[in-house]
């Protein structure tokens, strides 16, 4: 099933071209969601955000998120879906998602900072590339995303987590939600970051990204399922979105991950990419709909 073709590519790159205003006009004129709540009860975002930090694997394809077609075809897709209440990308992404019409009604959150490039000598040093909260908010999207990685020896953190304040701050003052992605991080022999995903770490992670900035009340955390996800969700009194990972080959073990976490009340979501436009077999709408079916539960 293929919703999005290359006619579709040349039209959103004469949009660009001969009228880039209407990216504006489109997303002052779209129909705008109804709140957070979601349609199950709890949030169910599409994420795309990889791509502009240089991370395009999805698998065992390297470069999976590298072709743009294909990739606005898996989440026009997955956006049709029943229970798919938005999107989580950069710029380019929505922007494209708004020439093709996919965002009416949708719950858009804009990526900030993609500095980090993965792979770099710089990638701890998270500098906000993307989105700001007056962009944003100008735009009528109703919240910022934000990657929050500590790494106890890198000196750079603490600058991320100033930037990463600010930000939750100046969406606060917007009356916007500020989507905090926390991790603690480090380097391992190869040189290559590293999450954590001990539960003392997620734990440890979860506790500092809830106290940035002068207030919380819009704040909410994506935080990694992990296979003992009581103690995390008890860390925080926080609304908790959880993050999809990576593409697994066992699909059946990750969902009954999925479905367990879901069960502690203070999850009010989830945000998939990957996992739901790469999964094993290729089903997206069928990968999408289970999840969805999981959140009814």
């Amino acid at each position: 099933m293929t919703t999005v073709t290359s006619s579709d590519i040349a039209s959103i790159v004469a949009t660009r071209v001969e009228h880039p205003e209407r990216i504006a006009e489109l997303a002052a004129s779209r129909t705008q969601p109804t709140g957070l709540v979601g349609q199950t009860g709890r949030l169910m975002l599409i994420a795309c955000d990889h791509p502009a930090r240089g991370a395009l694997r999805a698998g065992d394809d390297a470069l999976a998120m590298g072709d743009r077609r294909q990739v606005l075809d898996r989440m026009v897709r997955a956006l049709a879906r029943p229970g798919v209440d938005g999107v989580l990308g950069t710029a380019d992404i929505i922007e494209d998602l708004l020439i093709l019409g996919a965002l009416e009604g949708k719950v858009v959150i804009g990526s900030m900072n993609r500095g980090g490039l993965a792979g770099t000598a710089f990638e701890m040093d998270d500098r906000f590339t993307g989105y700001d909260a007056e962009s944003i908010a100008d735009a009528g999207y109703q919240g910022g995303k934000m990657l929050f990685r500590i790494d106890p020896q890198d000196r750079s953190t603490v600058d991320t987590m100033q930037a990463c304040a600010d930000a939750t701050a100046d969406l606060a003052d917007h009356g916007l939600m500020s989507m905090v992605e926390p991790f603690i991080s480090y380097r391992d022999e190869s040189g290559r970051i590293r999450n954590d995903l001990s539960t003392e770490a997620v734990v440890r992670s979860a506790t500092v990204a809830a106290g940035l900035a002068p207030t919380s009340a819009h704040t909410w955390l994506k935080l990694p399922v992990i296979d003992d996800m009581e103690p995390v969700l008890a860390a925080t009194a926080l609304p908790v979105l959880l993050l999809g990972g990576e593409v697994a080959a066992d699909q059946d073990a990750q969902f009954a991950a999925w479905s367990k976490a879901l069960a502690g009340p203070s999850v009010r979501g989830m945000v998939v990419g990957r996992s739901l436009l790469f999964p094993p077999g290729g089903d997206v709408e069928a990968a999408v709909d289970a999840t969805v079916e999981m959140m009814t539960a």
